[in-house]
């Protein structure tokens, strides 16, 4: 039974204007990554993925979003010589670390022996994983070399050997639409055994 007492319009929460505290109307922060040997300078918020940072604050866009969940390996890039999914991957973690992405394989203008062998090999057709395959590659390559064994390397072998098992094991993190794969592991097996410069 309605009281006769008058009240104001609710206001329902999803309308209703909140206010920040002070100390968090900004979040954002400043940092430093190295990129291709440049150091670049963003203000970001520490939410925003390393893939966001380089696509949308730093206009590197060779580096692909592809599921945004770490499933497909379309973002793969190098921090430090390793591999790292950037979609997965907090920007403000990689502050003052050596990141390469696709634009930084190149040597001298020159294609890297590993873009040089995707060419030869085609290990290509529409193009859209092909940054994050050719970053894994390298990633790969010197994981095999410092003797990090896979899901297919034999226990207590010393002297690792690269086989075509060992490559799809080692890439199954990348996938490609177009199905490519054979030359892909065509060309990783080509620069592997030609132990040329990553």
């Amino acid at each position: 039974m309605p009281s006769g007492k008058q009240r104001g319009p609710m206001t329902h929460p999803q309308h209703a204007e909140l206010e920040r505290p002070a100390d968090q109307t900004d979040r954002t922060k400043q940092i430093t990554l190295t990129i291709n040997g440049a150091r670049r300078e963003v203000t970001i918020e520490p939410r925003v993925s390393l893939l966001d940072a380089l696509r949308e604050r730093l206009h590197l866009t060779g580096t692909k979003k592809g599921c945004d969940q770490g499933a497909c390996g379309a973002c793969t890039v190098l921090v430090d010589g390793e591999r790292i999914l950037s979609c997965l991957a907090l920007a403000i973690q990689y502050d003052g670390r050596e990141i390469t992405t696709v634009e930084g394989l190149a040597q001298d203008a020159a294609l890297s022996p590993i873009q040089a062998a995707f060419v030869t090999y085609d290990g290509f057709q529409c193009g859209y994983c092909t940054s994050g395959q050719l970053c894994s590659a390298v990633g790969m390559m010197r994981e095999f070399d410092n003797g990090m064994p896979s899901a297919v390397t034999p226990p207590g072998v010393k002297n690792l050997k690269i086989t075509m098992e060992e490559i799809k094991e080692r890439m199954s993190g990348n996938l490609c639409r177009c199905g490519a794969y054979v030359g892909i592991c065509e060309a990783i097996s080509e620069v592997q055994h030609a132990g040329a410069t990553r």
